[in-house]
């Protein structure tokens, strides 16, 4: 694939949340991305797992190699692929990567320059790294959760957006990205202890700094970014759908009340606390007085600080998003395209999501294994060879 990291091996221990993301915007940035998956077994009742894992989005641009880590020649054959490797990727719980003689030590005996990734919510030390948990868990424990939503309800959660993929699946991309880095300079590699935890608080940088000089409340919807301030939030329109407002710089706040026709001096005193709720009311009123199109006729584009709320089904069509290709749709399937943009090495929507083991023999005799031995393996039920890829 082209992309800044065509040059690039990654090993996938199969799992589902952010580190399949992580491998995603890898295999978006031009890496060669091996997923080891498990055995096809027979179809499930369902759950998390069967809903998130080989979604051709999230999953897409992999090559699958099916394995069956409970039997030392599976892991075997994984030890030989990771030899070749430049970064292992494993989100399971502390522990079980070393348990299928698949961690760090093992690993980095075969390949010393192996960057290690790994990927979990509360990370790989303290009291509740052996713990259960999920997106909400991790943000609610950083400090994010408590402040988001409004003030007289519990705190609203923000899809699985910031524990699992910003403080979890990105974080993970840097960090392995640093090592590989380093391990240019110093011809060795290291393991990555990438916790959602750690990256969701990592995210609220900026609050905690705000709070520390005494311009943020440790309480939902009393600040200018949170849902406060009347010129930082969404409103609704005639029609019933919204827009958002974010102007906060005087300039724009000025352009703003220009360009909606707010001449009332309340709104000079923008950063007065005490009069954001009743300018609230007072901009919540203006705001009805059109629908969102007709406000994006007068607003879209100017210095107010403005967008349309749209709906996954209308973001794809904005003609901003269309002119950029922030969306793309191969065989009818629309999904986010690569990011972000590089002018040399630009990178290219990876294929999607391939059957399971679709790619075992290919890539298992690339590693070393004879076409006996992968045949004695495939009998015994240690790997599994698809017939074709879709």
């Amino acid at each position: 694939m082209p992309g800044p990291l065509s040059h690039v091996t990654v090993i996938e221990l199969a799992g589902i949340g952010p580190g399949p993301f992580a491998c995603m915007m890898l295999a978006d940035l031009g890496a060669t991305v091996i997923r080891v998956d498990r055995l096809p077994g027979p179809p499930s009742k369902g759950g998390l797992e069967d809903l998130m894992r080989n979604d051709s989005i999230v999953d897409r641009g992999r090559r699958s190699v099916s394995v069956n880590l409970k039997d030392p020649r599976g892991v075997e054959a994984v030890l030989q692929m990771v030899a070749g490797a430049d970064i292992l990727v494993e989100g399971f719980r502390p522990g079980v990567a070393e348990k299928l003689g698949l961690g760090p030590s093992a690993c980095q005996a075969r390949n010393p320059r192996l960057v290690y990734g790994r990927m979990t919510g509360w990370g790989q030390t303290g009291p509740l790294a052996q713990a259960a948990g999920h997106d909400i868990n991790y943000i609610a424990l950083s400090g994010a959760l408590h402040a988001m939503g409004e003030a007289d309800r519990p705190p609203t959660p923000p899809l699985n957006l910031v524990g699992d993929y910003g403080g979890g699946g990105m974080l993970l991309v840097v960090g392995v990205l640093a090592a590989l880095a380093e391990t240019q300079r110093s011809g060795q590699g290291q393991v990555v202890d990438a916790a959602m935890t750690d990256g969701a608080a990592l995210l609220m940088a900026a609050q905690y700094g705000l709070m520390a000089k005494g311009f943020w409340q440790d309480q939902r919807q009393s600040n200018f970014l949170d849902g406060a301030a009347h010129f930082y939030g969404v409103y609704e329109c005639a029609d019933g759908r919204h827009v958002s407002i974010g102007a906060i710089e005087p300039q724009f706040y000025a352009r703003l009340l220009a360009l909606c026709g707010i001449d009332d001096p309340q709104f000079a005193h923008q950063w007065a606390q005490g009069e954001w709720p009743a300018l609230r009311r007072k901009l919540e009123t203006v705001m009805r007085q059109r629908t969102r199109d007709e406000w994006c006729v007068l607003l879209e584009g100017s210095d107010a600080c403005f967008a349309p709320v749209l709906s996954m089904a209308e973001a794809p069509l904005h003609p901003h998003n269309r002119a950029r290709g922030t969306f793309v749709a191969p065989q009818g399937v629309t999904q986010p395209a690569p990011a972000p943009r590089f002018d040399r090495t630009p990178s290219e929507l990876p294929p999607p999501a391939p059957r399971v083991g679709a790619h075992t023999g290919e890539l298992l005799s690339r590693a070393g294994l004879a076409p006996e031995t992968l045949r004695v393996l495939q009998e015994a039920g240690v790997i599994h060879l698809a017939s074709t890829a879709p």
